[in-house]
């Protein structure tokens, strides 16, 4: 069957079979790259050496030293500590409210990941929003579109490495550190002037009356949003019961009876001790007589409980069962990447992992709160979670897991200078400062501030630095890599610069520079772009080399345009991780996205020549 197909004809049915997996979004992303890589391999298209070359790659290894920089700027708190004070110059005034959060975010989104970049932004902007009585819905979409403006640096943006390698292995002059940032000016200023407007759409009028008296996201508002009321219930433990001076963990409440226990108050033992203790219930956790439990879970399965292990049930209600000094109430998104994702809350052991207790999940918009241990986790979850405010608050060093949004404005105040944060600021300018200067390798000067962010103590250990490091985003890109060699191999790179040539008549450079834009935007509606990236930088370097012209505005237009991706929820992780924080529906996307992701194009096509001229 082998040789009944032409090399170019296999390699463009592995492309397709490829590209409708990516869209499908049934099988992992990088599953799906590491398949067509071996097909690429077992047919013959490619050799071993050729199909591991993207491994290798320098373009790989720098996003590695990224993930590990980008992580030790967020371990000690520097990028949120900067941003939340920032946006304070904003106070309660919409409009400068929203250009500030456009301008930071995309100045953060130069130097770190896109989707590191929302994790930190989207707390302090929901906190902003709150606090200022104003929709967080037109916040949070041009929010994430934003992290994806940021096109200052080199670094920024995956697609700018690509064109990057793509001028080194032609031969040509390498791109400075801030190359980009031209573009990047005209990019967020074209996307703040657009969605100025457009973000408008986004405020529904039931969530603007709503927003008008809200001051903050309080223990009332989450008891109503996840209906508490009927799903909490408080129970005294009388002398007799069969649980005094046991464990939770001996008890098996939640395996049994389908209940969680989330606070236990403990009465004074003695007629001399009149001072009760409260705890947030653990496995450890054993039951004294007088006790009194808060209990989350239907009321049948509570009457159970209550009538099989001798129970009282006393009132409940928010006050009672809320927030104190120590212990309260947060709610989290689920991050993209989160292992979380597909386990049930009993498997996630969050009890154990985290010191909490997880009450209810939201998921568009929908709440579930019974049953709660069988319930698999998705991302974009929100869920409720109660603690101490100090496990509470520890939850924020999990950036790769989930987002913390519970008592935002608490949150942001809270948010302190680590001790260690001027040694990461000092860190991340080393490296720019090494990059600027062509003094080492750029890739070089990556790993060395990766190394050091290690050293230095702004990560704990290497196992956190490999932790942080997003694998199935980095084998995505090194499978991806050599689909490129295999469309040079086989003649197709070659076929496509030629009829975009020729085909197409003689539409000139700015013709082509249009095509190659557009085609490369639609492209990466469907699949990731980095990969878009990979696959028409050469086609675009083949085109402008053929026509010859320079192929600099045409590699400029294949990375903006497959960053600037802004019609679809799925398209970059930062528009998915603000879908259920912002209450967005995929239509959303449609009428505020496409339109910028068209006017964005069209004002490329004219810039681009007048910056790097044909």
């Amino acid at each position: 069957m082998v040789s009944l197909l032409s090399p170019s004809v296999m390699t463009l049915a592995i492309l397709i079979v490829s590209c409708v997996f990516f869209m499908s979004g049934k099988v992992r992303s990088d599953i799906v790259a590491l398949c067509a890589l071996l097909a690429l391999l077992i047919f013959g298209i490619l050799t071993p050496a050729e199909a591991l070359s993207g491994f290798a790659s320098p373009v790989v290894i720098m996003m590695v030293g990224l993930f590990v920089v980008g992580a030790g700027i967020f371990r000690t708190g520097l990028a949120k500590m900067i941003s939340s004070r920032i946006l304070r110059i904003g106070g309660k005034n919409e409009n400068v409210l929203f250009v500030l959060v456009m301008l930071v975010t995309a100045l953060i989104g130069a130097f770190v990941s896109n989707t590191g970049t929302v994790a930190v932004m989207l707390p302090i902007v929901m906190s902003m929003a709150a606090s200022s009585g104003i929709s967080s819905s037109r916040y949070l979409m041009p929010m994430a579109f934003a992290s994806s403006m940021g096109l200052f640096t080199l670094i920024s943006t995956p697609p700018n490495l690509v064109i990057q390698e793509a001028l080194v292995d032609a031969g040509m002059e390498p791109l400075g550190f801030f190359s980009f940032a031209p573009v990047g000016a005209v990019v967020v200023a074209v996307g703040i002037g657009v969605l100025y407007f457009l973000s408008r759409l986004l405020v529904r009028k039931d969530e603007g009356k709503r927003n008008e008296k809200r001051k903050a996201k309080t223990l009332a508002e989450l008891v109503e949003e996840y209906n508490l009321v009927h799903l909490s219930f408080q129970v005294e433990v009388p002398a007799a019961s069969p649980m005094v001076g046991r464990s939770l963990k001996e008890l098996r409440i939640g395996s049994l009876y389908d209940v969680s226990v989330g606070r236990i108050i403990h009465a004074p033992q003695t007629r001399f001790r009149r001072i009760t203790t409260e705890e947030v219930a653990g496995p450890e956790s054993v039951i004294l007589a007088g006790d009194v439990l808060h209990l989350h879970g239907s009321e049948e399965h509570v009457d159970r409980l209550v009538a099989e292990q001798g129970l009282v049930a006393t009132e409940w209600s928010p006050k009672s069962s809320g927030e104190t000094a120590d212990t309260g109430y947060a709610e989290a998104f689920i991050m993209p990447n989160s292992h979380l994702i597909n386990h049930t809350v009993a498997d996630s052991r969050f009890r154990e992992l985290y010191n909490v207790n997880v009450l209810g999940i939201k998921r568009h918009g929908e709440y579930d709160l019974g049953d709660m241990r069988d319930v698999k986790m998705h991302a974009g979850d929100s869920l409720l979670i109660q603690g101490t405010w100090d496990n509470i608050t520890a939850l924020e060093e999990y950036t790769d897991e989930f987002v913390l949004l519970g008592q935002p404005e608490k949150r942001a105040a809270r948010v302190t200078l680590d001790r260690k944060a001027p040694m990461a600021a000092l860190i991340m300018a080393g490296m720019i400062l090494l990059m600027v200067l062509d003094v080492i390798p750029g890739v070089a000067a990556v790993l060395l501030a990766a190394v050091f962010m290690v050293l230095t103590g702004c990560l704990r250990n290497m196992e956190e630095a490999y932790t942080s490091i997003n694998w199935a985003s980095v084998v995505l890109i090194a499978a991806m890599i050599p689909m490129s060699t295999a469309f040079d191999k086989t003649g197709i790179t070659a076929a496509i610069s030629g009829f975009l040539l020729h085909g197409l008549g003689d539409i000139g450079p700015q013709g082509l520079l249009a095509m190659v834009y557009f085609v490369t935007s639609l492209t990466t509606m469907f699949i990731s772009n980095t990969a878009t990236a990979v696959l028409f930088a050469p086609i675009a370097m083949d085109a402008a080399l053929r026509m010859g012209v320079s192929p600099y505005p045409f590699l400029f237009a294949v990375a903006v345009s497959a960053s600037m991706c802004f019609a679809s929820p799925f398209s970059t992780p930062p528009n998915a991780l603000v879908m259920s924080a912002g209450g967005y529906r995929f239509g959303d996307y449609i009428r505020v996205g496409l339109p910028l992701q068209v006017v964005m194009g069209v004002v490329m096509i004219f810039v681009l020549p007048l910056l790097f001229p044909f």
